[in-house]
């Protein structure tokens, strides 16, 4: 094919660039992908003032989390207060007292569609992606502690018998966290399968 010219300017149209999926990434390198600092990052005025500008959304997000969780528990005639918090570089939104049992569901599954809902709220309001974390009645914070566990029990039996070790599937919430307590010990993992079914696998060095 000839390019096409202007006065010796190739003005040929450059192919798109196509998207690469999330999918594609590790969970640790999605992960880090999201968290990775700008290059204006320092302790400079401007760092100072994009910070505050970050947690200014992060706050926003909170407040628009908190509305549409405000009218659901009205709508399931629930009790329960909400609190807001900002963890790191996400908004983190927390259901607490009364029975929201029914909120959570087994092995929290009704807690993951009720997060993702109140991150498309979110969207819907503020035209931008939320990476914002929701628990309900601690569920999240006791299963952080039991998946901390299960990740440094499945470090040791690598260490002691060299042989890779597969974990049951997870959500990407889960598997972040075995993938910490894992590194924290001094192995290597990585996430396998397609979703629902995606799992860790826990490697020797």
């Amino acid at each position: 094919m000839t390019d096409l010219t202007t006065d010796g300017v190739d003005t040929t149209p450059e192919p798109p660039v196509e998207p690469v999926p999330t999918d594609a990434l590790t969970d640790t390198a999605a992960e880090a992908a999201t968290e990775a600092p700008t290059e204006d990052s320092g302790d400079g005025p401007a760092a100072r003032a994009e910070e505050a500008t970050d947690l200014t959304g992060l706050e926003q997000e909170g407040d628009v989390a908190a509305d549409y969780l405000e009218v659901l528990l009205d709508i399931a005639d629930l009790d329960g207060d909400i609190d807001m918090d900002v963890e790191g570089s996400r908004a983190a939104v927390s259901l607490v007292g009364g029975d929201l049992s029914r909120l959570v569901g087994p092995n929290g599954v009704v807690l993951e569609a009720l997060q993702e809902l109140t991150r498309l709220a979110v969207l819907r309001e503020t035209g931008t992606r939320s990476r914002l974390m929701l628990d309900v009645d601690g569920f999240r914070a006791r299963r952080r502690d039991t998946l901390t566990q299960q990740g440094r029990d499945a470090a040791a039996k690598v260490k002691e018998t060299g042989e890779p070790v597969r974990l049951a599937p997870m959500t990407p919430f889960e598997r972040k966290v075995v993938h910490d307590a894992v590194a924290a010990e001094g192995l290597t993992s990585e996430s396998e399968g397609e979703e629902p079914h995606r799992r860790v696998v826990v490697r020797p060095v």
